[in-house]
């Protein structure tokens, strides 16, 4: 809005410098409609401002149009349709450039028009590259997420089966029991044993080379923060039997929010983390003391699109950003 504006006054100054007279007039009317239109939205009423403009000002021996102000609002018009694959409006713009060619021929003004239609065309093509290519790596690090987890949870329920198949064998060489019973054991052990060669056949698919699929433990967390170099740490984290996919959770969780305060909060004083059962939920706060300016971006970071990405698969809620006191905090809940 502000780059339209100064385009019409540096437009209107130029043709009062070089034309004289009240010639600017038309041209400031016609770009400040211009501009105004763009930024309220209007596309197909802008092109045909643009075209009537172009038609008045070579039957009236006008400055020839679009102006570069003019130019500007249909740049951003088409920018913006070119980015959401929208064809109708960049043909529409193309037709005002045709108009505007044919009116004044290979004259300044029209072939700044059909300049500023390609290069409109292609910063919208271009950042519509841009938002494919994050939308994959978005897509990407939630699948990973998605993945990781699954091998996770393979190997907790591989474990229990084989507990149940090997309590299932025990029973069996037990004192004979009834005839019954001991067909029912054999058939869980048989239902265990089948569930066991599935999943190992699962796994298969989901395993990548070198990859341990444990789930963290408590201890692993407390080694996290151990090996913490960043600023001042303090602490507070609660123990018990959580599942292992919660642990696991748990450790990324952490671990990738004080990642993010030694990439984007150097300057913080201190980093809280707690976790603390809440009732049915775990919830786990890091927070840090960074001051209010910092270079934190502004978009959601992948590590944090594929933390969201594991909390949320568990039935949990993780929310970042930033403090009303400064600073950041990531905070994690998720059920147990």
């Amino acid at each position: 809005m502000l780059a339209g504006a100064l385009a019409v006054v540096v437009t209107a100054g130029a043709i009062r410098v070089s034309w004289g007279g009240s010639y600017w007039v038309f041209g400031a009317v016609v770009g400040v409609l211009a501009v105004g239109g763009a930024a309220a939205g209007l596309r197909y009423p802008l092109f045909g401002l643009a075209g009537a403009a172009i038609v008045v000002a070579a039957v009236a021996g006008l400055p020839r149009e679009p102006g570069p102000a003019t130019v500007l609002a249909l740049g951003v018009v088409v920018a913006t349709a070119a980015r959401h694959v929208e064809v109708g409006v960049p043909v529409a713009g193309l037709v005002v450039v045709a108009v505007g060619l044919g009116a004044g021929g290979t004259a300044t003004v029209p072939v700044l028009g059909a300049v500023g239609w390609v290069a409109a065309v292609g910063v919208g093509l271009g950042l519509r590259a841009l938002d494919v290519r994050r939308r994959a790596a978005r897509e990407a690090v939630r699948r990973q997420e998605r993945l990781e987890l699954a091998r996770e949870l393979h190997d907790v329920v591989a474990h229990h089966v084989t507990g149940i198949v090997v309590q299932a064998q025990a029973a069996q060489l037990r004192s004979a029991p009834p005839a019954s019973v001991r067909g029912a054991l054999a058939g869980i052990e048989a239902s265990g044993t089948d569930a066991l060669a599935a999943m190992r056949r699962l796994v298969g698919v989901l395993r990548t080379p070198g990859d341990a699929g444990q789930a963290a433990a408590p201890e692993e967390l407390d080694d996290l923060l151990d090996r913490w170099r960043g600023p001042r740490l303090r602490r507070d984290v609660a123990t018990g039997e959580w599942p292992a996919e919660v642990r696991g959770t748990v450790y990324r969780v952490v671990q990738e929010a004080l990642t993010n305060v030694s990439r984007h909060a150097p300057d913080a004083g201190s980093v809280s983390v707690s976790v603390a059962a809440d009732g049915p939920r775990l919830v786990v706060d890091v927070t840090d003391d960074a001051p209010a300016v910092s270079s934190r971006p502004a978009r959601e970071g992948y590590g944090l699109v594929g933390m969201r990405e594991r909390v949320e698969s568990l039935g949990g809620v993780l929310r970042a950003g930033p403090r009303d006191a400064g600073g950041w905090s990531v905070r994690a809940t998720i059920p147990l």
